[in-house]
């Protein structure tokens, strides 16, 4: 099958009964993969996983002076980024809103002169919260085709602000791109995130990969990370299990039935998605755990049950749970994710457009969606160019005969094996 083919799910055969072992983390791996960039001394960051996220980042970060050599999945920095290389350089960050956000905030320390960019979908989604930042601390953001959008150019300022105000309304990798560079700051920084915070579990996140590599918030509450002047510090990191892609394989379980083992889920404690496995409980799944791995369960006499969830901490989620609750009893509403219109795609509106392209009832809500109970049928699905559409939803093809995934290459941002494992479930 070529890259751009259409994928057709094949359907189970049988009751789901294996084990799974999901890709590192894509969201620890690029918090780690920075701090390694940015701290003095060797650093080595292992089960890195293989999609395009993690290439884009390391691609980026080797552009700017970092010395990178890769082992298999482990990223060896024999030296950091040179923050005082002047010749102008433009970096390339793909689909990857991360890599975008976080090295616009890096190359920020940076004397001389670079470029973000990225595909037309990623030069379409929001910045400008972090390039409002950026500026207002003293940094030189410069917009090449309209503000709060890439592509941007970026240097060094003079710092004229110790403290910044940020809103937390609209993506956590705002704050996050900020608490990176924090410590590499001239006068350090203290940020102040401004309305409700929308996924905290990965502002928390961000604390706990700094911790590994020698940096503390030296004040953290509810809406303020103070860092004062400091050098992150070379370390071997080992990237946890990710929780977000082990959502698959436990809703495979969840759906169709049987059991299955993700190994070394246990370790994903920095990952909000985690909580993901407790969601299922609720529905009606069992859990039990294996020293490090999680094992879920779903016998064909007990029913899943529908639910009503605050999601805004496993926003990433969301699709794998809507499929998930076409199959219950009653009907799931989910709430606290309006701001998923702005990931890879709107993750509410087409998220429901697909879902109902394939027999499920969906109503839009303006912060989620409520799912009624389905007998869905096959069809094609479109994805959106956004990764967690495709996985999802094609989890309803383990059950449905038909379901057709196009432009099933966009699996390769985060999970480039995704349909060797889901055909692996046999």
């Amino acid at each position: 099958m070529s890259a751009s083919q259409p994928h057709a799910i094949v359907p189970l055969r049988a009751e789901i009964n294996t084990t799974v072992r999901v890709p590192g983390s894509k969201s620890v791996a690029a918090r780690a993969l920075v701090c390694a960039a940015l701290a003095s001394g060797k650093s080595s960051v292992g089960n890195l996983p293989t999609g395009d996220d993690t290439i884009s980042m390391l691609a980026g970060l080797s552009l700017l002076g970092a010395q990178i050599e890769t082992h298999g999945n482990t990223a060896v920095f024999t030296s950091g980024i040179d923050v005082e290389q002047e010749v102008p350089i433009v970096i390339d960050a793909r689909l990857a809103g991360t890599t975008a956000r976080f090295l616009t905030a890096v190359s920020a320390l940076r004397a001389g002169e670079v470029v973000i960019t990225g595909e037309e979908a990623l030069r379409k989604r929001p910045m400008h919260d972090l390039h409002q930042a950026l500026n207002d601390i003293g940094l030189d953001v410069s917009p090449l085709n309209g503000a709060g959008v890439l592509p941007v150019a970026v240097k060094r300022g003079k710092q004229k602000s110790d403290r910044i105000r940020i809103a937390a309304t609209t993506s956590s990798q705002f704050t996050t791109a900020l608490m990176l560079i924090a410590p590499k700051l001239p006068q350090g920084l203290a940020i102040v995130t401004e309305g409700e915070v929308v996924s905290q579990s990965y502002l928390d996140m961000t604390v706990g990969v700094q911790k590994s590599f020698g940096v503390t918030p030296s004040e953290q509450g509810e809406h303020v990370f103070r860092y004062e002047i400091g050098d992150y510090v070379g370390a071997q990191y080992e990237v946890e299990p990710d929780a977000s892609s082990a959502s698959y394989p436990l809703a495979a379980a969840a759906i169709a039935g049987g059991r299955v083992v993700v190994s070394g889920l246990r370790r994903s404690s920095l990952q909000g998605d985690s909580a993901f496995v407790e969601v299922l409980v609720r529905m009606g799944c069992s859990v039990e755990v294996s020293g490090d791995d999680i094992v879920l369960s779903r016998s064909a006499d007990q029913a899943l049950q529908g639910i009503t969830i605050d999601m805004r901490d496993m926003s990433d989620l969301v699709p794998t749970l809507a499929v998930v609750a076409a199959f219950a009893q009653s009907s799931t509403t989910i709430t606290g994710v309006g701001f998923i219109r702005n990931k890879e795609s709107d993750r509410i509106g087409d998220l429901a457009h697909e879902l109902r392209e394939l027999g499920v009832q969906v109503d839009e809500l303006a912060d989620g969606m409520t799912v009624y109970p389905a007998q869905p049928h096959g069809g094609v699905v479109n994805t959106h160019h956004d990764h967690r559409i495709a996985m999802s939803l094609a989890l309803i093809g383990l059950v449905t005969s038909g379901v057709v995934i196009n432009d099933s290459h966009v699996v390769s941002k985060s999970w480039p094996e995704y349909w060797s494992m889901l055909g692996g479930l046999q």
